[in-house]
């Protein structure tokens, strides 16, 4: 019982180290807090003069680059003027990881509040790390949340007595990821902090996407989104944790300065960007030049207490999806690392593919060679004849995809000295839909059954055509045959092939065990004469060849697990 409540007098001893140890002299006088001169402040400035409640303007950068993307954020750090604000669901201390720790303490010390909320499961499992950020300045502060067992670092027995004991809590998440500047400048999206989402892993990044806006009135909806997850019961203070607070009573005597970096070490690498982060030049020529004003921008997050059932009012993000995709008439342009649809889902496709004339539905999602959760793959593979009926034209991204060079900065580099090498492994991992050619929405939720039911998510609705046209074809040229295998059925010609197709189909539905190894659908590869078609296409079996259910693995295993996990595990749509 007592590892099921915070230990109040450890708690009580940890305040009062913390109190009087916690240092609160700043390096800087100015009323600013010596925040760095950034261009990006025109842009803010801009939005303000020429907006109004009634007619707000915002600037909206699409961050495609990983790179760009960390280089971004370190800037606005330095830029900062009051405060800065993030929430993330993983956050590593590697080099990525490491370098956005220390330049948030730089401007905590300068005088700008620094607030971090990280999911437990996954972010700063270290609780050395934690126990000295709990000390290390007044005006830094991390919140973990939802700790399992009011702890910073779950062990695998706890991992597993916490779904037994406490399913339905431990299974809620904070998905959502905010960087919010002075109120005024924010980037969400899919990527968290680690690495692999600013393509400096040197074994598997991610194709990733996130946005910047900039204005205050997207801003303040973000900021208040912010403070009640700041100020919700489950985000704990660091002096709350069990194993934090146990740490910081026991070397409360001794000197102790942050643990080094732990994975991925590569100082030249973070001083050429830290470098480039202080390049006024550089941030107008990436940022300010690019920026779209937009009008119509909607910061959407769910509310912390969606898990709690209080309100229909907690789940209003999937409501907005399911309204927006409702509405579409000519097409629809999704992404989503793991193509898992829910209930809900699959009855407003449905209806799409009843209409008249049905929008067309263009989907970019992981192959199982790219995706870094086979399980979930599993249940898409189970499930591919569901999407192909509902009319999903399907394209399954490569783990070597030729255009990586344009999506991934160094990609020949990260191979390492190898010129034969093919290049770093990557993965899908943006979340992304495009509707009319107008609406675009780019945030953390997957559209899948977890994130519906589970998680909470967050994200930018924009409607403006110049922005959705940029969206789409970053994602249309992802589906290209370099750089995804086409999923179509496989062609009905004889009657075997119907018993197959008839087979697989009861298989599917059984409860337990789906033991039909030959599925409804499988990959094709373009072939070289031919340019890319529609997979309802005469010609298409003329132009594509069948390549398998699982091209491009490397790791026989992999493909063993994955039809072990498609034939036992439909009980787990809705968690996986």
């Amino acid at each position: 019982m007592s590892a099921c409540s915070v230990n109040r007098q450890l708690a009580r001893e940890a305040d009062l180290i913390v109190k009087a140890t916690q240092p609160s002299t700043l390096d800087c006088a100015r009323a600013d807090h010596c925040a760095m001169e950034s261009p990006l402040r025109e842009l803010a400035e801009t939005a303000r003069t020429q907006g109004s409640a009634e007619d707000p303007v915002h600037f909206v950068n699409v961050l495609e680059n990983g790179e760009d993307s960390l280089l971004l954020r370190i800037h606005l750090i330095r830029a900062a003027q009051r405060s800065i604000d993030i929430q993330t669901f993983i956050w590593v201390n590697d080099d990525a990881g490491r370098l956005l720790l220390d330049e948030l303490l730089a401007a905590a010390r300068r005088g700008v509040r620094v607030r971090v909320i990280a999911d437990q499961l996954f972010s700063l499992e270290d609780t050395e790390l934690l126990a000295r950020l709990a000390t290390i300045h007044s005006n830094f502060e991390v919140r973990i949340y939802n700790p399992t067992f009011h702890k910073a670092v779950t062990e695998p027995l706890e991992f597993a007595a916490s779904i037994l004991c406490c399913f339905t809590r431990f299974n809620q998440r904070m998905h959502n990821k905010l960087f919010l500047v002075d109120g005024q400048f924010g980037i969400a999206g899919g990527r968290n902090y680690e690495n692999r989402y600013f393509d400096w892993d040197r074994e598997f990044d991610y194709r990733d996407r996130d946005v910047l806006v900039s204005g205050a009135h997207a801003g303040a909806e973000m900021q208040a989104s912010f403070e009640k997850f700041w100020n919700y019961r489950r985000a704990a203070p660091l002096t709350r944790l069990n194993d934090v607070n146990r740490r910081l009573v026991a070397e409360a005597d001794e000197a102790h300065s942050l643990p080094a970096a732990t994975r991925g070490i590569d100082p030249m690498r973070v001083a050429a960007l830290s470098a480039r982060a202080g390049n006024a030049a550089e941030i107008d020529r990436l940022f300010v030049r690019s920026a779209l004003r937009v009008a119509d921008v909607e910061y959407f997050s769910d509310l912390p207490a969606k898990q709690d059932g209080a309100d229909e009012e907690d789940q209003r993000l999937s409501e907005q999806i399911s309204a927006l995709i409702s509405q579409a008439h000519s097409r629809i342009v999704l992404q989503t690392p793991y193509l898992v649809i829910s209930k809900r889902a699959r009855k407003i496709f449905r209806a799409l593919r009843e209409q008249a004339t049905p929008p067309q539905i263009l989907v970019s999602t992981n192959s199982l060679a790219a995706t870094d959760a086979f399980y979930v793959y599993a249940l898409s593979h189970k499930y591919k004849k569901r999407y192909l009926k509902l009319g999903f034209r399907i394209y399954e991204f490569k783990p070597h995809p030729a255009d990586a060079a344009e999506m991934f900065t160094d990609y020949a580099g990260l191979s390492g000295d190898d010129p034969s090498a093919e290049g770093v492994r990557v993965g899908m991992h943006a979340k992304s839909i495009v509707i009319d050619d107008h609406t675009t929405l780019i945030g953390s939720h997957n559209f899948d059954p977890r994130s519906d039911n589970y998680n909470t998510e967050s994200g930018f609705i924009i409607h403006d055509a110049q922005l959705a046209a940029q969206v789409s074809a970053a994602i249309l040229r992802d589906m290209q045959p370099q750089n995804s295998w086409t999923i179509a059925k496989r062609p009905r010609t004889n009657l075997l092939h119907r018993i197959n197709n008839a087979i697989s189909d009861f298989s599917t539905v059984l409860p337990l065990f789906d033991f039909w190894p030959f599925r409804y659908a499988t990959s094709y590869e373009l072939n070289p004469s031919c340019q890319p078609l529609p997979q309802n296409d005469p010609h298409f079996y003329d132009c594509y060849t069948a390549v398998g259910d699982f091209p491009g693995i490397d790791m026989p295993l992999k493909s063993v697990y994955t039809r072990i996990v498609t034939a036992f595990g439909a009980g787990a749509v809705g968690i996986l």
